[in-house]
């Protein structure tokens, strides 16, 4: 059996989204390094660098994954249990932030150990174990915010336009 610590350890994520081809959102998990789970990507805080910015980089670095940090405060935060070496087991509060994916890398420096895929984002609910983020998670899918490319895109179509603004590079287009 494992050995559970508490020690307040404290991670950063990012919940990584873009828009469908068909308005709806989606969100991006990426499998853990040993245990294959789908999770989102987190990481320890870094010297110098703000949580947001932390969170950012873990986007890249562990899903390839370029963009912004949605607002100034976390979606929300959760708790899980992080297995260490020799049986030994913490549980870690990862404070998560909403990621606007602009660009999806082709290469990035953990893609050899990860599988990474979209899913639209009620779907995605119930991909993951931890219950904490599969409520955040769920609260996005179901909330009623706009944000940002897609207000715009959507006041553009109700005026007649095509839905798509000109020179926008809104989180619906699929970079790689």
């Amino acid at each position: 059996m494992a050995k559970r610590k508490l020690d307040g350890s404290l991670q950063f994520a990012v919940l990584p989204w873009r828009l469908g081809e068909r308005g709806t959102r989606e969100v991006l998990l990426l499998t853990s390094r040993e245990t294959h789970r789908w999770v989102v990507p987190k990481g320890w805080p870094m010297r110098g660098r703000k949580p947001a910015e932390v969170a950012s980089r873990e986007a890249y670095e562990k899903a390839g994954l370029i963009g912004q940090v949605v607002g100034k405060r976390p979606l929300g935060n959760f708790h899980y249990e992080k297995r260490l070496a020799r049986k030994e087991a913490i549980i870690c509060e990862v404070r998560v932030y909403l990621f606007r994916v602009e660009q999806q890398l082709d290469d990035w420096p953990e893609r050899g150990e990860r599988e990474r895929k979209w899913f639209d984002a009620n779907e995605a609910v119930a991909l993951v174990e931890e219950g904490g983020l599969a409520e955040i998670m769920a609260r996005f899918a179901n909330s009623y915010v706009r944000f940002g490319a897609e207000r715009r895109r959507r006041a553009h179509h109700k005026h007649g336009g095509s839905g798509r603004v000109a020179g926008s590079a809104g989180p619906g287009d699929r970079s790689s």
